[in-house]
């Protein structure tokens, strides 16, 4: 099933007869990302991950534990690479020993479609992060594909910037700075702007769709958002939602007379009845590390000098995170959260999907209140938003649980497929549903597809 899926991967979209040739590798010193500060060229036989893990093109460090063991890997894409930095102070990613953030990665396909993918990276990764989720499908499709490390990276990406929420908000303009940079640089290389330009993203990257396609939707055709991240200054935001789950999770755990009452106050939080299984995971290493960091960037001052809280304190600790309460926090921290705040003004078709069983980000508390948010401001019609029943915050734990979560990555897949239809000739994907989990399906089938209708 695997083997006939990859191939109907590579011949889902037929490249156009008349697709970018412009030779192997050719002149590549005649390539310059504009406004960079430094940059390498690789002249490559395969620029999916099938070569550049060997070549050392990309770090599966960086794209560890987001996709299924299963995944397949396309192959047989040589092209040039291109590496580097715009300029910046902050030092975190050191990839290729630069220590240097706003660190991107820029591939140019032989054998073009025409049109380029950009993407942000999930969670703090660095820019190698996509590259197997979908890096490696857009260049199977004969995309050009550009990645960002968004200017910070790491659990101390809080430590850029001078004010509150200036860490996040310059995510949003290195993706900005990237896209323009990569539309010129294919038009260097095939000599012709894109005639396409997608953005897509997992995550906090689909946070990044969701901001590019508000504000600068003239730079995009369209995009694809996979489980973005959501930010209101009134709520729901990480900080709205992450310090009940610390404060109820440990007595859920602890069984016993309270173990009711603290259930209660899970679901009541946005973490649904029947992901219980996915909190013991979720506990020890998502909430408590995410609120941390994330309250540090947008309310430094609720623990003082302390520096991004204290792990897995215990509610009643003074300034413990556990004990957060964004709503009773002093009015600049709600300015803070207004400078990176989604409005739901999208100004070009965007296809979302998120997983019922997330519980880093709760469905309810982000993808479902973004929905809302877009119809509110008249942009339905721009809008496709599947909820895909089973789905959870990274693909990985379906090896863990086989029996009890489906993939998103094939998701993905579908969307993308229907976003391209959308634009090509105006053949509108499915409306907005729950794309219900197929009964009796194995491992297999739901790795190799996600139908939109179903």
């Amino acid at each position: 099933m695997l083997a006939a899926w990859t191939a109907a991967l590579s011949a889902a979209s037929p490249l156009p007869p008349d697709a970018g040739r412009p030779g192997h590798c050719s002149r590549p010193d005649t390539i310059e990302v504009p406004g960079a500060a430094h940059q390498q060229a690789a002249c490559l036989a395969e620029l999916t991950t099938a070569g550049t893990v060997a070549s050392g093109h990309t770090d599966p460090a960086d794209w560890a534990g987001l996709t299924p063991k299963d995944l397949a890997t396309p192959r047989g894409v040589p092209g040039l690479q291109i590496d580097g930095y715009f300029p910046d102070s902050s030092t975190g990613n050191t990839n290729h020993g630069w220590n240097h953030d706003s660190q991107f990665v820029i591939r140019l396909p032989d054998r073009w479609n025409g049109g380029l993918v950009v993407a942000g990276s999930p969670g703090v990764r660095e820019q190698y992060a996509n590259d197997r989720a979908f890096g490696d499908w857009a260049l199977a499709r004969g995309y050009a594909y550009a990645a960002t490390d968004k200017g910070n990276t790491s659990a101390a990406f809080h430590r850029d910037g001078a004010a509150p929420a200036d860490a996040i908000a310059e995510w949003n303009t290195r993706v900005t700075q990237l896209t323009r940079a990569a539309r010129r640089v294919v038009a260097q290389r095939y000599h012709r702007p894109p005639s396409r330009t997608l953005a897509m993203g997992l995550s906090n990257g689909g946070y990044l769709v969701r901001w590019q396609l508000e504000n600068h939707p003239g730079l995009y055709d369209g995009g694809v958002d996979w489980e973005g991240a959501l930010w209101r200054s009134e709520g729901p935001n990480l900080l709205t939602f992450l310090p009940p789950a610390l404060r109820a999770y440990p007595r859920y755990a602890a069984g016993g007379a309270d173990a009711g009452a603290a259930h209660r106050t899970m679901t009541a939080a946005g973490y649904p009845a029947g992901s219980e299984f996915l909190w013991p995971y979720h506990h020890q290493y998502y909430w408590d590390l995410t609120q941390r960091i994330y309250r540090e960037e947008i309310d430094p001052e609720f623990d003082g000098s302390t520096e991004a809280g204290t792990p897995f304190c215990a509610p009643g600790t003074p300034a413990c995170d556990a004990d957060y309460a964004y709503a009773e926090r002093p009015a600049q921290v709600r300015e803070a959260v207004e400078r990176i705040a989604l409005t739901g003004r999208i100004g070009k078709p965007l296809i979302s999907f998120h997983g019922t069983l997330d519980v880093l980000l709760p469905i309810s508390q982000t993808s479902d209140a973004y929905a809302r948010l877009v119809r509110r401001e008249g942009r339905g019609a721009l809008h496709r938003y599947y909820r895909v029943e089973g789905g959870t915050h990274v693909d990985s734990l379906v090896d863990t649980f086989p029996d009890r979560l489906r993939p998103l990555v094939p998701c993905h897949r579908s969307a993308a497929a229907a976003l391209e239809r959308w634009l090509d000739d105006g053949r509108r994907p499915p409306s907005s549903r729950t794309l219900e989990l197929p009964e009796g399906a194995g491992p297999a089938e739901l790795l190799a597809r996600c139908p939109l209708d179903g």
